[in-house]
């Protein structure tokens, strides 16, 4: 039996992000989690992942997607997978907030990941340093394509 975690909010900037299930509960085989994105808020940098896939499932609002320039709305009940090593970002184009659940195959991304983002945007006095941000998502197996 898996157990969920403790929904532990992490928020940076607009975004919002809750962990449902940590890779322990699964054997390291998946990690899930919420995530909610303001309207207008500014996407994060293109990357891709090195060595996992990421699902994502629309429960409110809409999300678009760009995978590989290929742009996808993901809203309520729909589902689009990310393949390792694909380039892809999104962004909230809508009016309202877009909550979707990421399930993350294997469980290589986790709470540590977010924690230090939030971290360095509460730090900054202005925008947040970008090129320490490049180098928290380099460190937790992500590519930025920037």
């Amino acid at each position: 039996m898996v157990t969920a975690g403790t929904a532990e909010e992490i928020r940076f900037g607009p975004i919002t992000v809750r962990f449902l299930v940590e890779a322990e509960a699964t054997s390291g085989t998946a990690t899930l989690f919420e995530f909610d994105v303001a309207p207008g808020s500014p996407p994060p940098p293109p990357h891709s992942h090195d060595r996992y896939e990421e699902t994502l499932y629309g429960l409110g609002g809409t999300l678009t997607w760009t995978v590989e320039g290929v742009a996808t709305a993901v809203g309520p009940g729909e589902v689009l997978t990310i393949p390792h090593g694909a380039v892809h970002r999104f962004e909230n184009l809508g009016t309202e907030v877009a909550t979707q659940l990421a399930v993350v195959t294997p469980g290589l991304l986790g709470p540590a990941y977010f924690r230090e983002l939030a971290a360095l945007v509460q730090r900054a006095d202005g925008p947040p340093d970008v090129e320490a941000i490049l180098d928290v998502m380099r460190r937790h197996g992500l590519t930025p394509a920037v």
